[in-house]
């Protein structure tokens, strides 16, 4: 290990870090906060990434703004301060972030690009959203902008760009039109990734930073997988 380096940088990607704000490459593996598996949180680690490499004493605060499913890889912003905290907060809730993903399907879409309107409704039991094409009781509208992006012989790459923020919307949307992720069982590819994952990935993030007011345009490297290289290649 590098001298003066903490141990836990070794287990993060920190794509971007300042006084305020620290933007990680989440592995598909990573929970973002604690939940009933015990197993410790992204956020967990990052405080501890930060009370090892800057000293400081007593507990560290860090603001979880928004969260990926475990199985989705890629860029998640946390908060390292309270005024960070509350703007990030405001800013996600009014749409004033703009989030791109990618995600490999095995059915090319019937139209290279459009936008899925959808009426999402959650199953809390099965942890699953379902969609409807038209309202309905207690549904939330669903709205995503897709465009192919590039094809291998047997998928497909699309840049999703989400308009709102659904429970699992990508991944029901996109089975909703016959394009279910690769690797998702959930919501219907017949065979599961090899490490668990479904690839989907949150491949940008765009916004004006909460405090220096600078704009922040940032881009996460692919999951080290031959297929995702390949897509990454063809940008």
């Amino acid at each position: 290990m590098m001298s003066g380096v903490p141990r836990f940088f070794i287990f993060m990607e920190i794509v971007y870090e300042d006084n305020h704000i620290i933007v990680v490459n989440k592995t598909a593996s990573e929970i973002v906060q604690a939940d009933k598996t015990g197993d410790e949180p992204l956020s967990e680690s990052i405080k501890h990434y930060l009370k090892e490499k800057y000293a400081k004493p007593g507990n560290v605060f860090l603001g979880v703004v928004h969260r990926l499913d475990r199985p989705v890889s890629g860029l998640v912003v946390f908060a390292k301060t309270s005024k960070a905290l509350t703007r990030l907060n405001e800013m996600f809730r009014n749409g004033e972030v703009k989030k791109t993903y990618w995600a490999i399907v095995r059915e090319r879409p019937e139209e290279e690009e459009g936008e899925l309107v959808h009426y999402l409704l959650r199953d809390e039991k099965q942890n699953k959203s379902f969609a409807y094409n038209k309202e309905v009781k207690n549904a939330k509208k669903a709205v995503l902008h897709y465009r192919l992006l590039g094809c291998s012989q047997n998928y497909s790459l699309l840049e999703v760009e989400l308009k709102t923020g659904r429970h699992h919307q990508i991944r029901c949307q996109l089975a909703k039109i016959g394009c279910p992720i690769k690797g998702d069982l959930k919501y219907g590819f017949p065979r599961s990734n090899s490490d668990g994952s479904i690839s989907l990935h949150a491949r940008r993030v765009c916004f004006v930073h909460p405090v220096s007011k600078e704009l922040i345009d940032l881009t996460a490297p692919v999951p080290h997988d031959n297929l995702w290289r390949h897509f990454e290649g063809l940008e």
